[in-house]
C-alpha cells in the first residue's frame, strides 16, 4: 500500500463526493488532473507493486528506473498533453486453469500503457464508487474477499439457502467497449477522457477488456452494476414484513445470488435467473448453462443441478409467467 499524496487525495474525496451528492452530475476538466506528474507518480507506484510481466515491448521496471522513473514520466505526460499518445498492444498469455484444460487469456499492457491506464483509474474510480452498489466487493477500495464471504455466511444463517452460482461466459472477452464508453459517458463529459479510454479499449482488440490492464477492474464493475442494481431493486421489491428474501454478491465477474429457502419463495429462483437472463441480454452477455449451478446448503450433500436444469429453467421462464420480481 502507498499514500496518495494530499492534493491528489483530497481531490479524489471531491469528486467521490460530488458524484454521490450528485448523481447525474457529468464531470469534466479531469484530463488535465490525469496528465499531472503526482498521479502519473503515483500510478506508477502501483503498478510497480504489482509486479507483473513486462509487456510486448520486453521494457521490465528494472530497465525503466536504470533509465530513469522521472524520465519516462515526463515523456507520458508530454505525450498527453501533445494528444499523441497510443498505447501499445497488449501482449497475450495463455494461463492454464484449475481444470487443467482450458486455458485464460492474459492480456499484458506495457508499463508505460499500465501507468497511463492507472492515472485515468485514479480519477474515475471516485465517481463510480458513488454508484456501485453494496453487493459488489470485487477490487474496490477498503474491500476484501472476506468481507463477501462474511455477507455470503450471513445470508445463510439466515435462512437465503437456496444459492444460484452464477458464471457469465467469457465476460471479460465479451464485454463491448461502445457499451463501457456510453457507461462512463452518463458520468463524465471531458471528452479528452473518453478519447483516451477508448485508446486503451481497442488496444486490446475489437471486444473485451484486459484482465492485466488496472483499468479494466473498474470497467468491469462498472459495466455489472447494472445487475447490481436489479438485485438491489429485486431485494425491496420481493420482501415479505420487511425481511429480505434474497441476497447476492458479486466479485468481478463471479455473482452468487442467495435465496430464502422456505418452499413459498422458490418461485424466485426462477424469477431471478429469468430477470438475469434478461439484464445480460442488454449487455450482450450471456450465462453460461454449463458452470451456472443452483444448490440447496439445507442438504449439504446435494449435487449441483445439471446444465440441462438450467435449460430447462430458463425455457419454462419464457413461456411461462411468475410473480413479479422486479
Amino acid at each position: 500500500m502507498i499514500k496518495t499524496p494530499i492534493g491528489l487525495q483530497e481531490l479524489r474525496k471531491k469528486i467521490y463526493v460530488k458524484a454521490k451528492s450528485e448523481k447525474s452530475w457529468r464531470f469534466w476538466g479531469l484530463y488535465v488532473h490525469i496528465s499531472k506528474l503526482e498521479t502519473l507518480r503515483v500510478s506508477y507506484t502501483l503498478a510497480k507493486q504489482n509486479k507483473g510481466a513486462p509487456g510486448i515491448d520486453g521494457v521490465t521496471f528494472e530497465m525503466v528506473e536504470t533509465r530513469g522513473v522521472e524520465t519516462l514520466l515526463t515523456e507520458i505526460q508530454s505525450e498527453l498533453l501533445a494528444s499523441s499518445y497510443r498505447p501499445m498492444k497488449s501482449r497475450k498469455v495463455k494461463i492454464p486453469k484449475a481444470d487443467g484444460k482450458s486455458f485464460r487469456e492474459l492480456s499484458i499492457p506495457t508499463i508505460k500503457d499500465r501507468i497511463v491506464a492507472g492515472a485515468v483509474k485514479l480519477l474515475l474510480e471516485p465517481i463510480f464508487e458513488a454508484d456501485f452498489q453494496e453487493g459488489s466487493y470485487g477490487y474496490r477500495p477498503k474491500r476484501q474477499a472476506s468481507d463477501a464471504m462474511r455477507r455470503i455466511t450471513t445470508a445463510l444463517q439466515c435462512g437465503k439457502t437456496k444459492v444460484i452460482d452464477i458464471d457469465i461466459a467469457n465476460f471479460f472477452g465479451n464485454v463491448r467497449h461502445d457499451i463501457a464508453l456510453s457507461k462512463i459517458a452518463q458520468r463524465v463529459e471531458d471528452t479528452d477522457v473518453l478519447r483516451l479510454v477508448k485508446l486503451i479499449l481497442k488496444a486490446s482488440g475489437k471486444y473485451g477488456i484486459p484482465q492485466g490492464n488496472p483499468l479494466s477492474t473498474l470497467i468491469s464493475n462498472l459495466y455489472l452494476n447494472s445487475v447490481d442494481e436489479m438485485l438491489e431493486k429485486g431485494k425491496l421489491n420481493t420482501q415479505t414484513n420487511g425481511y429480505e428474501n434474497i441476497e447476492y454478491v458479486r466479485f468481478a465477474d463471479d455473482l452468487v445470488i442467495l435465496v430464502n429457502g422456505n418452499y413459498r419463495h422458490a418461485w424466485l429462483v426462477t424469477a431471478i435467473i429469468k430477470r438475469l437472463h434478461e439484464e445480460l441480454a442488454t449487455l450482450r452477455l450471456t450465462l453460461n448453462e454449463q458452470k451456472t449451478k443452483i444448490v440447496d446448503f439445507k442438504d449439504v450433500n446435494q449435487h449441483f443441478h445439471s446444465p440441462c436444469s438450467l435449460k430447462l429453467s430458463l425455457k419454462a421462464c419464457s413461456n411461462k409467467s411468475v410473480p413479479t420480481f422486479l
